[in-house]
């Protein structure tokens, strides 16, 4: 038999089985790019400059977020926006406000999905977790405001609810409080609150690490 010919089922079957490890490569990643979303938490106007409950250097968490939505588009990573509709006691974030509107520096684009939310925890008495479902999402990336409130509320239920979270640490943001009459400063409830959260209920990473995944 012909050397030539001899080789030639033996190199058609590496072929075969590398043009398989190859699409299966491919089709691995896209799942996981399918089962991954961005969740954007509150990042509303009443929480920056001139709003009812101005955090501690929103623009700057604003901008990371910012940042990761772009990656997040270019991958094709489904972005969720939650928008929190409070009533008229509730002091901010009212409901058909100015203050209660996304801020213009991480608008959604046409077709990316808004979620409105009237407790801290996202999921509570929305359509959030269905819809994750419907997508096939299992792993969340949580970014947003508040840290102390909605943040923590929010990543905790996700992971009760057998979610992966990675919350980005400088992508959220929160402030000052009063515990005992003292003054708690808005780092000092930063680092305890994304310390809290990466104990158990999620990993913490921070805006340049993401981007370099």
């Amino acid at each position: 038999m012909n050397k030539r010919h001899g080789w030639w089922p033996v190199l058609a079957l590496l072929s075969l089985l590398l043009s398989g490890s190859i699409s299966a490569n491919a089709s691995h990643k896209k799942m996981n790019m399918e089962k991954k979303a961005l969740i954007i938490i509150d990042v509303q106007n009443d929480y920056f400059k001139g709003g009812k409950m101005e955090l501690f250097r929103p623009d700057a968490a604003a901008d990371n977020i910012r940042r990761i939505l772009e990656k997040c588009r270019k991958e094709g990573v489904p972005v969720i926006y939650i928008q929190h509709a409070a009533d008229a006691a509730g002091g901010f974030l009212v409901a058909n406000t100015t203050g209660a509107e996304i801020h213009p520096s991480v608008l959604p684009l046409p077709g990316e999905k808004i979620i409105t939310k009237h407790y801290p925890n996202s999921f509570r008495e929305t359509a959030l977790l269905d819809y994750l479902k419907q997508i096939g999402v299992s792993n969340l990336i949580i970014t947003g405001m508040m840290t102390h409130v909605c943040v923590d509320a929010t990543t905790r239920a996700a992971k009760d609810l057998g979610f992966h979270c990675t919350v980005i640490a400088d992508a959220c943001a929160t402030r000052a409080l009063e515990v005992d009459h003292e003054k708690v400063s808005a780092a000092d409830v930063q680092r305890a609150l994304i310390g809290s959260l990466g104990f158990y209920y999620a990993d913490i990473v921070n805006t340049q690490q993401y981007l370099m995944r």
